[in-house]
């Protein structure tokens, strides 16, 4: 089993990535395999809606290395988690641009799989942040990771946010639950337990 970790902060071991290396430590300690995966600083497109990338098989129609790259890991991971920091009370324009493209291009590769969201901020926007990111699990059917509090740490520095104590029993206890479900799937999957098919076909384009 494997736990892809997303870090969706500019700054590759700032505090967003402090948070997200305590979930991985505990998915470790229960042998998770994990890997991190660093949306970088560069530029990074947004989508445009075009709609190409329903004649392409699970990818964005612009390949620029980091998209793409990610839906591949994702059809090979059992489980995910989301990291942001906070700008302005919402999460950072470099995830929420990764994941309207990967969500929408590669939408299989994240069904049905657990998912989890994590915020860090020097003081406020974090809740209003993680639901934000918990819309891209439930509009993709995935079940959604929670722990003994909210999913976020608090500090402006990595090392106020190894102090903020509270925060990082959240990230433990988040990564403990994540392990928990997917050894609950693992086990299902064993006993003949078959993913849900889903209805399609009705899209409602008016409001009565």
């Amino acid at each position: 089993m494997k736990v892809l970790l997303i870090n969706g902060s500019s700054r590759e071991c700032g505090c967003t990535y402090t948070a997200l290396r305590e979930v991985a430590d505990e998915l470790e300690n229960a042998k998770i395999e994990t890997e991190f995966f660093h949306l970088g600083k560069g530029p990074l497109r947004d989508c445009i809606g075009c709609n190409q990338c329903s004649k392409l098989d699970n990818a964005c129609v612009f390949d620029d290395d980091c998209i793409n790259e990610l839906i591949r890991k994702a059809e090979q991971a059992d489980g995910f988690v989301f990291g942001t920091p906070v700008y302005y009370a919402h999460p950072s324009g470099r995830i929420l641009s990764a994941l309207d493209r990967a969500f929408y291009a590669g939408k299989r590769a994240f069904a049905h799989k657990p998912g989890a969201a994590i915020a860090s901020a020097r003081r406020g926007g974090t809740t209003a942040s993680i639901d934000v990111l918990n819309k891209y699990f439930t509009i993709s059917e995935m079940p959604v990771v929670s722990s003994s509090y909210w999913n976020m740490v608090h500090g402006n520095t990595p090392d106020e946010v190894r102090q903020d104590e509270e925060g990082l029993q959240s990230m433990r206890n988040l990564g403990r639950n994540m392990a928990w479900l997917l050894r609950c799937i693992a086990a299902g999957k064993e006993q003949g337990v078959e993913i849900p098919v889903s209805e399609r076909g009705h899209k409602t384009n008016f409001i009565r």
